[in-house]
């Protein structure tokens, strides 16, 4: 990929712009949909909306100074793909990167060159944070209050779209440690990696067994740490997988471009599902095949029970993904080894467990988890009653029960992220059409009284994922309101459904239920 330097600060406002009018009786801009977030979502969110709704106007409203989201903000070494990209990337914009497990740093190239060749980047209103949107029935418009550096503005929109992921960037799951405060080395997050660290010659002890950690253990024994200790409380599944996709390098020798995106990405779509539905239904036959292909990538004597044996099933918790088994390489090297155990304290030279034994170090990563953020962080209210997205049922995981005009990406949890956001801005747009088409001002999905459940629309047991069941929308008993985990399933239901399916509720300002 071709490197581009971060997009520089635009004003954004389409041509022609409309003017709406603020509470007080001040003239503010209108648009016709505001997406708030300019990442891989922000991006397929504002594409959609060029390509099928063309007359449309919008902008992008971004808290930060540059494009990228999630793979602008984190820098921490290895940071890579964690599912193969030709499914991860646009399908209007074929990934045809060499690697299939992309490092950060090409991902990152890859949004901003297809944010450029779009011109979506013009689009885009850098550090815009959107605090609170407030939903007038009878205007049947959105008004959004938003902060810059220069202070507080408001804009308004017609629709809504939320783009921002689910993340909190300010600030990450970091539980206290006893006697933290009596080590006398650096203690770092992943998600906030100093720019200069220095990494040869020191002792790294990575606490935590997720994705950041299987990624950083083996990037930090590479640039020539003197000792990476994994320090799990409890191990995980973890599967290597080739970074290069030798079948898609043999279909693109044989196919034109086209068709051999086309075949691509649609092989690896179907064996993600396969393997996915193969662990949910035969568990112990995948486990078996996972610790068979630990037992031929460590060496003899490791103790694959103790550090790589789960206590749930495969995906109940999103697998980690090593690319060409590079952790396990790292630890038949000796660059590398973990600890299965826990923390009982720590101490000047690193970290005293429970058992017993001590783990020395120089640098402790903190890479246990991150915070979810709802909705951005921003408060949503309709007609002065402030929605509270944990007591809302979920319309097809991208729109919220009785909220008009207003739909939000959210990826899939056994999936690549941009497969699901890219169904959602699709779904947006025809209702964009919809409501011209009809004359209609707004849209809302209707609940009835026997779709409700106390399901969270995300059931991972992951750590992040259970720390905000509470917060998180809710899901239904039957679709639409279920929340499929199935990207087939959504693509009949997000593409072949009609804009009125007996849940959409249509009508016109003023006349809202």
């Amino acid at each position: 990929m071709t490197a581009v330097p971060p997009t520089p600060r635009d004003d954004g406002r389409p041509d022609g712009a409309d003017r709406g009018v603020q509470s007080g009786g001040e003239a503010c801009e209108m648009l016709d949909v505001l997406i708030v977030g300019g990442g891989l979502s922000g991006i397929s969110a504002a594409h959609a909306l060029i390509t099928q709704c063309p007359r449309s106007r919008w902008a992008i409203f971004e808290s930060r100074d540059t494009i990228g989201g999630t793979w602008d903000l984190f820098r921490y070494p290895g940071i890579r793909s964690d599912s193969d990209m030709t499914t991860l990337g646009f399908p209007f914009r074929p990934w045809r990167g060499d690697k299939a497990i992309a490092d950060g740093a090409d991902i990152l190239d890859y949004i901003r060159d297809t944010a450029r060749e779009y011109d979506i980047d013009r689009k885009v209103r850098f550090g815009h944070r959107v605090i609170a949107a407030e939903w007038s029935g009878d205007r049947a418009r959105w008004q959004v209050t938003y902060e810059t550096d220069a202070g507080a503005g408001r804009i308004e929109c017609r629709f809504l779209f939320l783009c921002a992921g689910y993340y909190d960037y300010e600030e990450a799951h970091r539980p206290q440690f006893e006697d933290e405060d009596r080590f006398a080395g650096e203690i770092v997050h992943p998600q906030f990696w100093p720019e200069n660290m220095e990494v040869e010659g020191r002792r790294f002890v990575v606490i935590g067994s997720g994705a950041t950690a299987v990624t950083m253990v083996p990037a930090l024994a590479q640039r020539g740490a003197r000792r990476v200790t994994m320090l799990q409380r409890s191990p995980g599944y973890i599967v290597s997988l080739p970074s290069r996709d030798r079948v898609g390098a043999m279909l693109r020798r044989v196919f034109p471009q086209k068709l051999a995106d086309f075949l691509i990405r649609w092989k690896n779509i179907g064996l993600s599902t396969f393997f996915y539905n193969f662990a949910r239904k035969r568990p112990d036959a995948m486990r078996r095949r996972v610790k068979a292909m630990q037992r031929d990538a460590l060496r003899p004597d490791f103790d694959i029970e103790r550090h790589f044996t789960p206590d749930y099933d495969p995906w109940d918790q999103r697998l980690c993904l090593v690319p060409d088994g590079d952790l396990f390489e790292a630890l038949n090297a000796g660059t590398a080894d973990i600890v299965t155990d826990e923390i009982a304290r720590f101490d000047a030279d690193g970290i005293v467990l429970t058992s017993g034994g001590h783990v020395p170090a120089d640098v402790i990563v903190t890479a246990t988890g991150l915070k979810l953020k709802v909705m951005g962080g921003m408060t949503i209210a309709v007609d002065g009653e402030e929605v509270t997205p944990g007591s809302r049922l979920v319309y097809k995981g991208a729109m919220l029960d009785r909220v008009p005009n207003f739909a939000f990406a959210v990826g899939y949890t056994n999936a690549s992220w941009t497969l699901k956001c890219d169904l959602t801005a699709r779904l947006v747009a025809r209702l964009l059409n919809h409501m011209d088409s009809t004359g209609a001002d707004f849209v809302q999905p209707v609940a009835g009284p026997d779709d409700a459940s106390d399901e969270p629309m995300l059931d991972l047991q992951s750590g992040y994922l259970q720390r905000s069941a509470g917060i998180l929308p809710r899901q239904g008993r039957r679709p639409p309101w279920r929340v499929e985990q199935n990207y087939f399933r959504d693509l009949r239901a997000f593409r072949k459904g009609k804009p009125r399916d007996g849940v959409l509720q249509y009508g016109k300002a003023g006349d809202q239920a």
